[in-house]
C-alpha cells in the first residue's frame, strides 16, 4: 500500500474518531441537561429520578455502543483499532451487566430504588431509602459493591437520594 493510501486512512479515521467524540459530548450534554431538569423539578417524583437517570446512561451507552461497532465493522480500521474497539466494547457490556446486578442487589437488601454507574475510575451508587442514609447503609452497600466488583472501598461513591 502507497504512503499516501496510508495517509488517506490515517486522516479519514482521526476524522471518524474526532466526529463520534463531538456527538458523544452533544450526546451527554443533552442527558446531562435531561436529568438536570428532572432534578430540578419539583413536582418531579423518586421514581422519574431514577427512570430519567437509567434512560440517559442508556442512551450514552447505545451511542458508545454505535461508535465502537462503527469501527469494528469498518473496512479501513486498523487491526489495532479493532481489537481496541472490541475490548472497549466488551469492557462496557461488562460494566452494564454489573451495574443492573448492582442495582438489584442493593434494592433486595431493603432499598427503595438505586442507580449504578460503573467506569474505570470509580463506582456510583444513588440510592434512595425512607429517612436517612445512615453509616450501616452505606456500609451494606459497599459491602455488596465491592464484592460484586472487587473494587476497593475508596473508589465507591455512594450518594443517598431524598426528595
Amino acid at each position: 500500500m502507497s504512503n499516501k493510501k496510508k495517509i488517506i486512512i490515517i486522516c479519514s479515521m482521526v476524522v471518524l474518531l474526532v466526529a463520534a467524540a463531538y456527538l458523544n459530548v452533544l450526546i451527554t450534554k443533552k442527558n446531562t441537561q435531561t436529568v438536570s431538569k428532572t432534578i430540578a423539578d419539583e413536582d418531579s417524583t423518586v421514581v422519574s429520578f431514577f427512570t430519567s437517570y437509567r434512560s440517559a446512561r442508556d442512551a450514552s451507552r447505545q451511542e458508545s455502543f454505535m461508535y465502537y461497532d462503527s469501527i469494528i465493522n469498518s473496512e479501513t480500521a486498523s487491526v489495532a483499532a479493532i481489537a481496541s474497539a472490541e475490548d472497549k466494547r466488551e469492557e462496557l457490556v461488562g460494566f452494564t451487566e454489573t451495574e443492573l446486578v448492582l442495582e438489584g442487589l442493593i434494592k433486595a437488601k431493603g432499598f427503595e430504588d438505586a442507580v449504578v454507574t460503573i467506569s474505570t475510575a470509580n463506582v456510583n451508587a444513588i440510592v434512595k431509602k425512607n429517612g436517612e442514609l445512615d453509616a450501616e447503609d452505606a456500609a451494606q452497600i459497599l459491602s455488596v459493591i465491592t464484592a460484586e466488583t472487587g473494587v476497593t472501598a475508596s473508589k465507591v461513591i455512594i450518594t443517598p437520594y431524598s426528595v
